[in-house]
């Protein structure tokens, strides 16, 4: 592994421990003048739990999901508000992906260097092969700062709207903002 820390290379998975694959994240956010706000926790693994651990953090709570079409093809890293159930057909019509479905974790960890219960938009960073597409929630988007986790679910990073930008034109990805459809409850 490189010692620059702006360099993208592949996070834990390769090789890398989770800890070192945040350290790794937090010196390239710094080395860009990327200003986040971290906590520190017990690991988490739903969004029930985040909320419980992270009270009176600022920004908004997110929830990410990893995607992939009916023939493995593309992949997609979806950010939603923690309520929202995603309707994943109307998303797929909606991206031109048929047959969206869950992403396997052999697959999430190939292509974000993660785990289950890490699967946070800063995952971008691990994805130098630039497989994967961003997709986030237009309402989300309207937030000030959104919260992260720090490619590990021990840590939560509140970054700011404008920092995402800085960090997503860092990694080349850009995301498509728009009405993730939503399932009635029911």
């Amino acid at each position: 592994m490189s010692s620059d820390p702006t360099a993208r290379t592949p996070g834990a998975g390769a090789g890398e421990t989770p800890d070192k694959a945040r350290d790794r994240l937090l010196a390239l956010l710094d080395a860009h003048g990327i200003a986040y706000q971290r906590a520190d926790h017990p690991p988490v693994y739903t969004c029930d739990e985040a909320r419980r651990e992270s009270f009176g953090l600022p920004g908004a709570e997110t929830k990410n999901l990893f995607f992939c079409d009916g023939k493995g093809r593309r992949h997609f890293l979806v950010s939603v508000r923690p309520e929202t159930r995603v309707d994943l057909k109307a998303l797929g019509s909606l991206l031109g992906a048929g047959g969206l479905r869950f992403a396997s974790g052999a697959r999430l960890a190939r292509h974000l260097g993660l785990e289950a219960g890490s699967v946070t938009l800063l995952g971008v960073v691990n994805d130098v092969d630039g497989a994967v597409e961003v997709v986030v929630d237009e309402a989300l988007w309207r937030e000030d700062a959104l919260q992260c986790h720090p490619l590990v679910n021990t840590s939560t990073l509140v970054i700011g709207r404008e920092g995402l930008e800085r960090l997503f034109a860092v990694t080349g990805h850009t995301p498509t903002v728009l009405a993730v459809p939503a399932r009635a409850d029911g």
